[in-house]
């Protein structure tokens, strides 16, 4: 018998009671694309920083420990995930992590979750912000959005980016280690652009029609399909394409239910399609 029969990827996120985000969106979502999803948190929290007040706890103190027993167990990961981080000395932690657990057949994609519309997250520091760009070397796939592209690359955020200036600022950061980017979520009128770099091929961009307001989560929801489906052996543009029509579906459902904007997108009766 051996654990390595079914593919298993590591997620590095906060756990969000409610609110349909990080952990909670990955868990659900790598599991029904046929993957064991094994998660490590980085903070605890009742519900998303969104809402008006919630509980949180950094979980730096206990990372360590928590993977050394991953170690003990001679865990292999077909799939490394990072995702929001609660403090400058998780870094650290994701550094040993990788360490520990990559080797030349896992596929690491780091969602540096940090803020969007050219702000910051109210968790997040500017040091915290500036050392998730020394992960960079580490990742063979990054998914930022706008701002936090802006951000990895030290370049001013405006929401008008074109093309060429995305092209540009991708060639800067993949020369420090990842070899596929997607900036994600440009909004461009009635319609969202998803950028996507391959230092291999030329860039494309996905788009999908704008449907309903900004929602939490939906982020780690296309993170999460992006790795899953690599793990599975998907080609890159195709796996943003499948990650941008689940989310405009899953926009679609949340409207039809008229669910609060606070409480993410409702993808639970779409899982069966992934």
């Amino acid at each position: 018998m051996s654990r390595d029969n079914q593919k298993k990827i590591a997620v590095i996120n906060d756990f969000s009671g409610f609110g349909r985000c990080s952990i909670a969106a990955a868990l659900p979502i790598i599991s029904a694309m046929k993957i064991q999803c094994c998660p490590l948190p980085t903070a605890i929290f009742s519900n998303h920083t969104g809402f008006d007040s919630y509980f949180f706890t950094d979980y730096s103190q206990y990372m360590n420990a928590y993977m050394d027993e991953w170690k003990k167990l001679d865990l292999r990961f077909d799939g490394i995930l990072t995702g929001f981080l609660g403090s400058v000395e998780q870094i650290d932690h994701i550094k040993r992590f990788f360490k520990l657990f990559y080797d030349e057949k896992t596929i690491a994609v780091v969602d540096p979750v940090m803020g969007d519309y050219g702000k910051l997250y109210e968790t997040y520091t500017e040091d915290l912000a500036r050392g998730l760009s020394s992960l960079l070397p580490l990742a063979d796939v990054v998914t930022p959005n706008l701002t936090e592209v802006c951000v990895l690359a030290d370049v001013d955020y405006r929401p008008d980016m074109n093309d060429d200036e995305l092209l540009k600022i991708c060639e800067k950061l993949s020369a420090r280690g990842p070899k596929r980017i997607v900036v994600t979520g440009l909004e461009r009128g009635n319609v969202l652009d998803n950028f996507v770099f391959d230092r291999d091929a030329p860039p494309t961009i996905v788009r999908e029609p704008r449907i309903g307001i900004c929602r939490s989560g939906t982020g780690d929801v296309f993170s999460a399909i992006i790795a899953a489906d690599l793990v599975n052996g998907r080609d890159f543009t195709e796996s943003v394409g499948r990650a941008s029509s689940f989310i405009a579906k899953a926009m679609g459902k949340t409207i039809e239910k008229q669910l609060p904007p606070t409480d993410g997108v409702c993808f639970e009766e779409l899982l069966g399609e992934l």
